[in-house]
């Protein structure tokens, strides 16, 4: 399941893709914006820092920007800096894997075999997005799209 830290980040980061061209945000008007605390989100905003995605600028036209362009962050890159793996099992994790004690082996578990398809399609769809186009796409009625049911940036 996504954190509050990892559903928090992401809504932040899709406000500073909304805003990519327009110089940095301060904090605050971020924190409003997104309605999340502002402590927390400090604290988001320092881990997204040390993981490239996001820089900082101080003085008064100062604040958080994107590191890099919207079509070149991945909503996998956010989710997997602030939530960790995107595996639920670690015997499939491509970033932090770990055999299962109890696995006799892995090649004949049906359960490793389930939960691969789930973490390749996860990855897929996650790796797959930008924050470009998390942050443009429709949020409801005809125009959503069901293959990829991600709402990011509305009310939640």
């Amino acid at each position: 399941m996504l954190t509050r830290r990892g559903k928090y980040g992401l809504k932040a980061m899709l406000t500073l893709t909304r805003e990519h061209g327009h110089g940095p945000m301060l904090i605050g008007d971020l924190a409003e914006a997104d309605a999340i605390p502002k402590k927390f989100l400090e604290n988001i905003l320092l881990t997204l820092k040390h993981r490239g995605l996001v820089q900082s600028r101080k003085g008064p036209h100062g604040g958080y920007q994107l590191a890099r362009t919207p079509d070149r962050i991945s909503v996998g890159d956010v989710i997997r800096a602030l939530d960790g793996p995107l595996a639920l099992v670690s015997c499939v994790s491509q970033t932090a894997y770990a055999s299962c004690e109890e696995c006799v082996t892995e090649h004949d578990c049906a359960v490793r075999r389930v939960f691969q398809q789930v973490r390749d399609e996860t990855a897929r769809i996650l790796d797959g997005t930008t924050l470009a186009a998390a942050a443009h796409a429709p949020q409801s009625g005809a125009d959503h799209d069901t293959r990829h049911p991600v709402q990011l940036g509305g009310p939640q």
